[in-house]
């Protein structure tokens, strides 16, 4: 489903990852852990197409995507949430919403692509004929999230969706992550609340100064106390 392979990005001449290799499959939840700057967001930029890889392949549904504009992964399927709940503040709810409907191959009603989301989040039915600039940060990055669900992508990359929220937000978000993922879409997620991600993760990378120190399952990973050490920055 998403591959990388010896993975190298940067900015300009600046080189952040190095030999970044990662494997998930439809129904996985992949998060990716490390400090501060260790290359977590650059990676999901890389994978998504903002950024150019400068060595390395990323491959989807089998096939070399390196480098291709993130519009055309958008459409193929490979969709990413950026942090900050990044949503249009002057268009309402619903045509946010539709936004990521219209990535959507076919004609299904806007209730068949959104209800789900509205079902975890109703908050946003009640709001939505609002512009999403009258609504909280916490109900914004849900707009985001169900603006990309409504878009049906085949891999969902979520970069720290508890930015700027209240610690309350992050079990449901992370149990609407988990609960599409069991409707078969692949997820990546970046996050700081290590023990709510791992708990609904499958599995875990650990990046280290844009390098890939641990991996492995995230019950393992969870008990691993190498992964506190690169997190705080105090790797050996």
């Amino acid at each position: 489903m998403l591959e990388t392979r010896n993975l190298h990005s940067g900015y300009g001449r600046v080189p952040v990852l190095r030999g970044i290799n990662l494997q998930l499959q439809p129904g996985e939840v992949l998060l990716i852990l490390g400090a501060n700057g260790a290359g977590k967001s650059t990676l999901l930029r890389t994978i998504a197409g903002f950024i150019k890889p400068t060595a390395g392949e990323v491959r989807f549904d089998g096939a070399e995507v390196s480098g291709q504009a993130p519009e055309e992964l958008a459409r193929r399927g490979l969709r990413l949430v950026l942090d900050g709940h990044r949503v249009f503040p002057n268009l309402t709810v619903a045509d946010n919403i539709r936004l990521g409907a219209a990535m959507h191959g076919g004609k299904p009603s806007f209730e068949t692509l959104a209800g789900p989301a509205f079902e975890m989040f109703p908050i946003l039915r009640e709001k939505l004929h609002q512009p999403a600039r009258e609504l909280s940060g916490g109900q914004q990055q849900m707009v985001a999230l169900a603006q990309a669900f409504a878009a049906k992508p085949k891999v969902l990359l979520c970069d720290e969706p508890s930015l700027g929220l209240a610690q309350a937000l992050m079990p449901p978000i992370l149990a609407f992550l988990k609960d599409w993922a069991r409707n078969g879409t692949a997820i990546v997620i970046v996050e700081q609340q290590i023990g709510l991600a791992l708990s609904i993760a499958d599995k875990a990378i650990v990046i280290d100064r844009g390098e890939e120190k641990l991996s492995g399952s995230a019950a393992e990973l969870s008990n691993d106390p190498r992964v506190r050490q690169i997190y705080m920055g105090d790797a050996r």
